[in-house]
């Protein structure tokens, strides 16, 4: 039986890695210590979702320890020997950041070179994923000329309407903390691909989402909007007339993009991994689609000051994941996402 070992295994990714590998017959080994209590109180607990693993499970172990903690990490590791490593673990809000940087970069960057320095005296033959972010571009997106349209900010030229490549620059920009600790373990990956020829791949990820996202206000925009819905909260548009516009990809997609770079691995591979242009909404857009899919009206309190480092427009051009790996494409549209999270 191959092995799989994921961090952050009870969070959005993590969890729906454990439930997809565990499926094909994986026996999968989970690290989480659900910090994401810690990070964002109630709306973050991640324990009605490990909850559900282990109910819906066979083949899964759970481990409740720190990627911070070194030893610990290498002798799981070593124990182990996975077939295959799924990073995901992380402090993922550039709001919270800011406020506990040690935490931020402890987890991100250091814990990621934990990782790897684990999996290189182990099993280097094994593909590393990392789940990375858009946010290591800064706000370099944001110099690409917009138009504003009646409910969202789009690209003003033809050739930009795919949205951002892997070519977009990683520096002279304003980057987050989050976004730095991030690119740090980023590059980090990059550079024990090339420096020990391991099979690692960096997925620079867009909005990710699915009906196992523990949302909060500060990560996790549309589980975190079908949660206002349902509790009747009022919800909070951060700046830009509430236009800015994601895409967004479905957690399970991302599963099926992890396995395919199982099956055909390169070495330090980077590729954005998003919805792309048809599973693209701006805030208002979304709204609107929730206030029709659940009947009811959302109270807005509109907020002038933008969050630091925000994207203006982002979506995932995902021309060179589609040329690498043809056979992978995105199975959940926007409209079933939606629908999925209103139910």
């Amino acid at each position: 039986m191959k092995k799989v070992f994921v961090t952050g295994s009870s969070g959005l990714v993590g969890s729906e890695t454990v439930l997809y590998f565990e499926n094909r017959g994986w026996e999968v080994h989970g690290v989480d210590n659900n910090m994401r209590r810690d990070f964002f109180g109630p709306d973050g607990d991640t324990q009605a979702t490990l909850n559900h693993l282990l109910q819906a499970t066979k083949n899964f172990t759970p481990y409740d320890c720190d990627i911070r903690d070194r030893q610990v990490i290498l002798e799981l590791v070593r124990k182990l020997r996975p077939d295959l490593i799924i990073h995901s673990a992380s402090q993922p809000s550039h709001d919270l950041a800011k406020d506990r940087p040690f935490d931020d970069f402890e987890i991100n960057a250091t814990g990621t070179l934990n990782l790897l320095e684990a999996v290189r005296s182990c099993c280097r033959e094994s593909p590393f994923v990392f789940l990375s972010t858009n946010k290591v571009y800064g706000d370099v997106p944001n110099e690409k000329e917009l138009v504003e349209l009646e409910t969202r900010w789009d690209y003003a030229h033809p050739e930009d309407s795919e949205g951002i490549d892997e070519n977009c620059r990683i520096d002279a920009s304003l980057h987050s903390l989050f976004g730095a600790s991030k690119l740090a373990a980023d590059i980090l990956v990059q550079e024990y691909g090339r420096n020990f020829d391991m099979p690692t791949v960096c997925l620079r990820c867009g909005c990710i989402t699915g009906p196992q996202h523990s949302g909060a206000e500060l990560h996790g925009f549309l589980a975190y909007l079908a949660k206002v819905f349902k509790e009747d909260r009022e919800y909070r548009i951060f700046g830009y007339k509430g236009k800015q516009v994601r895409d967004h990809i479905h957690a399970y997609d991302v599963c099926t993009f992890m396995d395919a770079f199982y099956q055909q691995p390169r070495t330090h591979a980077v590729y954005n991994l998003g919805g792309g242009r048809a599973n693209s909404l701006s805030i208002l857009e979304s709204i609107g689609h929730f206030e029709r899919l659940m009947d009811k009206q959302l109270t807005v309190k509109y907020l002038e000051d933008h969050r630091l480092g925000d994207h203006i427009c982002y979506i995932s051009n995902l021309k060179k994941v589609k040329k690498d790996y043809p056979e992978w494409d995105i199975s959940r549209s926007i409209t079933s996402i939606l629908e999925e999270l209103a139910r």
